[in-house]
């Protein structure tokens, strides 16, 4: 029971709203009292802790990608991006959901933050959905839903973090992501045409763009396209580790903003602002999921979990579901970065034990994420697709909850075709 209370206090503490870092922090610090009794064994870890969790050079990627989703936000691609395909989409019935898909998709490549993506483009598509007349429900979920591609396709913070924590490589993790993303991708573009063809009345007929407007605005996002071949070719060849691939997609973000007039100073100083106080937020709960780390490792709590799903001589697809059904739960609470750090201590040992790819679990972790982030009774993007775009959050889950349907066909479908996650980057030298 001693073991378990610290696990408890974290718990207790998340409930009444204490910052996830110092939650993660003094839990596993009162664990590691708990376990040794020593309390100059505690100093030396707090000593420690901070250089050794945030020292390790594969943590510059978090900063660089995060500082290429901001400058992408501020010189106006996400706003490029879903006007092409607007003009391409808007003559199909719910063409600019599908539009809105495509836009997130784009912008997914060049940012890794489903929030992110999820703020911007609620203010640039759903005032246009309003305007055609489409419902505030078809429009949030679209949002919402599209957002969390950002998780899946490269470059994803993530799967970064997933990677670090699991000592995965982080390149094919990235490149993983690539194919089930576009699957879900597709699967949301066909829940949008299935929606407003039992429903019609969520989405008016809305009329053609001219030859002249589609190419005209296609002609604009080509620089966007040729910083996303750019991340993938470095990513999938390896000529560029992670770290210098978001080095010189945030360079290249930047020049784009600038050579098009649309990246200020001020912009680009927000943008390092915004960079530096997500950054540091990362770093913190990273420091604090170390210590809680260490509390679970002399407590051997991982170790006598994996004996006991071992003894019980379960079928280790019934472990999996289980362990999807609970990311599931966990994510309806808990934003990706803090769950990830917190339950990969326990589940990363039992799936690699049951024989598990690591690489495919870190995908299917991802599509339980997603589904997290935009299902009741909290679902962040849905709160920020609400807050952004003024839409009462019941109709933002009503619309997301019906298109999450894409997410759940993805996640069978890499369950029981596991190369859809692992043929790209087993391609990789």
């Amino acid at each position: 029971m001693d073991a378990i209370l610290p696990a408890v206090v974290m718990v207790l503490a998340l409930l009444l709203g204490v910052p996830i870092a110092i939650a993660l922090a003094g839990s596993g610090l009162l664990g590691v009292w708990m376990v040794t009794g020593d309390l100059s064994r505690v100093m030396g870890m707090m000593s420690l802790a901070p250089f050794s969790s945030v020292g390790d050079y594969a943590l510059t990627t978090i900063p660089m990608f995060v500082l290429m989703a901001y400058l992408s936000a501020s010189s106006g691609l996400a706003r490029d991006l879903y006007t092409a395909a607007s003009n391409w989409l808007s003559h199909i019935r719910g063409g600019l959901g599908m539009a809105t898909v495509f836009a997130c998709g784009i912008f997914g490549a060049m940012s890794g933050a489903s929030v992110a993506a999820a703020s911007v483009m609620s203010k640039i598509a759903m005032p246009e959905m309003r305007r055609h007349g489409y419902s505030d429900q078809l429009a949030a979920g679209a949002i919402g839903v599209g957002s969390t591609l950002d998780i899946l396709i490269p470059p994803s913070v993530a799967m970064v973090i997933y990677g670090i924590a699991t000592q995965t490589s982080i390149g094919k993790l990235l490149i993983a992501g690539i194919v089930p993303g576009l699957l879900v991708g597709a699967f949301l573009v066909v829940a949008i045409y299935a929606w407003v063809r039992i429903a019609p009345s969520h989405a008016p007929q809305t009329a053609r763009a001219s030859m002249q407007e589609r190419w005209s605005s296609t002609r604009r996002i080509w620089p966007s396209l040729l910083l996303i071949l750019i991340v993938v070719v470095l990513l999938y060849s390896g000529i560029a580790t992670p770290t210098e691939t978001g080095a010189v997609g945030a360079f290249m973000a930047a020049v784009i903003g600038v050579a098009f007039g649309r990246l200020s100073w001020s912009g680009i100083v927000e943008a390092m602002r915004q960079t530096i106080r997500i950054s540091a937020m990362i770093f913190l709960i990273l420091i604090g999921a170390t210590l809680f780390g260490y509390y679970m490792a002399l407590s051997r709590i991982p170790t006598q979990v994996v004996a006991a799903v071992t003894d019980m001589q379960l079928n280790r697809w019934v472990v999996i579901i289980a362990i999807v059904v609970a990311y599931f739960v966990i994510s309806m609470f808990m934003d990706e970065i803090p769950l990830l750090l917190l339950t990969l201590q326990l589940t990363f040992p039992l799936v690699t034990a049951l024989g598990f790819d690591p690489i495919w679990f870190g995908v299917l972790s991802m599509l339980m994420i997603s589904m997290g982030l935009v299902f009741p009774p909290v679902g962040l993007v849905a709160f920020v697709v609400s807050a952004t775009s003024g839409v009462d959050l019941v109709k933002v889950y009503t619309g997301t909850s019906i298109l999450m349907s894409a997410i759940i066909v993805t996640t069978i479908a890499v369950m029981i075709f596991p190369e859809i996650a692992l043929w790209l980057p087993g391609t990789m030298r």
